[in-house]
């Protein structure tokens, strides 16, 4: 096998550290280094505004644009110019996306929970919200629809999209006609940190946006962490360069596994793929099928990057594989089983779950229906993909009448004194007071 391909690895043959090493994604090698770099973009966004914005616009993409939102007149071309077997088949996308979203939407409820005490949680959508879409290396509009339709299913007010400009300034044909499609108001030609930073304090035009969503690079991730942590902004997950785990059997297809691989080694140099399987001959076959279909691929450069940073690994027995699976959280899981749902009650922390030799990630990525905006670098351990919950909040409701806080007042009261908080019961015990004052109407 070619040096520049995955790294080969007995699982059982490394200690601790080696297995700490191995799991490690590239990102997390120049953390430091991307940190200082946002740390400075947003900074000079929050200080200096659209001045800014035009600066670091022409110094990172080399373009100076008139204004930084799109046009009616370049939505108009982008349909016209656009084949129509691409907007076919966005539109057949976004119908399965809305399904799928449409289906999992969270109501409202109420509940008695004693006699005379009712308590609510209503639903309401967050007002104005910021979508990141990628268009680096590779412009991504079922980013765009993946963002725009809960955002829409959601009923938020106004949904903003930032997306990177091309080499001409302008942004690209596909992604303001999946924007457009999915209802997006108001798009922008910003990429990068500084996108995130626009929508986080309101700059160049761009609205200031209660909650930012979307995936991205390491500049782009850190960008939203950095503005979550400062509480200017809240944030969908971390959701940075992508990432694979496939776990296989013997029994598996090595092309499909091959193919599912590249697929996700091809999005950038800082993506990581890793395959277990417990085959040492299946490992054999997806090297030589990783070679052959790197052979063809027009994005083969970039793909042997970020293999030489993957891993592909021995394991014992299957069992060992979803424990290191689990460790990994990765953003996408496939397995390529014989029986892949028997094995699924093992997966613990995973972004999304591809199930058996049909079904490749990028079906996912493109029109199952299922989001894949989904939490990268470890952190599926505690975040979930998007959802349209993701652009609502949930507001807790209650109320009581007099028989009510006679019904429950008196565990208040108790639960106030025991944490000292003499100004709570306080407010409890004169309810209770009142309506127990004979002649009252609460008393009668």
């Amino acid at each position: 096998m070619s040096a520049s391909l995955a790294q080969r690895l007995e699982w059982s043959a490394l200690d601790a550290d080696a297995r700490a090493a191995a799991l490690q994604r590239p990102v997390q090698s120049v953390a430091a280094q991307v940190r200082g770099t946002v740390a400075a973009l947003i900074e000079e966004v929050r200080t200096g505004g659209e001045a800014a914005l035009r600066a670091i616009s022409l110094r990172l993409d080399g373009v100076d644009p008139d204004t930084f939102e799109v046009g009616e007149a370049a939505f108009a071309a982008a349909e016209a110019a656009l084949p129509a077997a691409l907007k076919a088949a966005i539109v057949e996308a976004a119908e399965r996306i809305e399904r799928f979203h449409r289906a999992g939407m969270v109501q409202g409820y109420a509940v008695e929970t004693a006699p005379g005490v009712v308590c609510e949680r209503v639903v309401r959508a967050i007002d104005r919200v910021g979508l990141y879409v990628p268009a680096g290396s590779a412009p991504l509009p079922s980013t765009a629809l993946m963002l725009g339709i809960p955002a829409r299913l959601a009923g938020c007010r106004e949904t903003v999209l930032c997306t990177p400009p091309r080499r001409d300034g302008s942004a690209d044909p596909a992604v303001l006609f999946a924007a457009r499609a999915t209802g997006v108001q108001r798009v922008f030609v910003l990429g990068g940190a500084q996108a995130i930073a626009a929508m986080a304090f309101g700059a160049g035009g761009v609205p200031r946006c209660a909650k930012l969503y979307g995936p991205g690079n390491a500049y782009v991730t850190e960008a939203k962490q950095q503005v979550a942590q400062a509480g200017i902004a809240a944030i969908d997950m971390p959701a940075g360069p992508s990432e694979v785990l496939v776990i296989a059997d013997d029994g598996a297809d090595a092309g499909f596994v091959a193919a599912d691989l590249l697929s996700q080694a091809e999005h950038g140099p800082d993506s990581q793929v890793l395959l277990l399987s417990d085959s040492a001959a299946l490992l054999d076959r997806v090297e030589r099928a990783l070679e052959d279909q790197l052979a063809v691929l027009p994005r083969a450069g970039i793909a042997r990057q970020a293999l030489s940073r993957s891993r592909l690994v021995r394991v014992y027995a299957l069992e060992e594989a979803f424990v290191i699976s689990n460790a990994y959280a990765p953003e996408h899981l496939i397995l390529a089983l014989r029986e892949p749902r028997a094995w699924l009650d093992r997966v613990s922390a995973a972004g999304s779950v591809f199930l058996g030799d049909f079904t490749p990630e990028a079906i996912g990525d493109y029109c199952s229906g299922t989001n894949h905006v989904l939490p990268t670098n470890g952190a599926a351990r505690a975040y979930s993909g998007v959802s349209v919950a993701s652009f609502q909040t949930f507001v807790t409701v209650q109320s009581a009448s007099a028989a009510g806080i006679a019904a429950i007042g008196a565990c208040a009261v108790t639960l106030a004194e025991a944490e000292g908080l003499e100004a709570h019961a306080n407010a409890v015990r004169l309810r209770l007071q009142r309506g127990a004052a004979p002649g009252s109407r609460e008393a009668a």
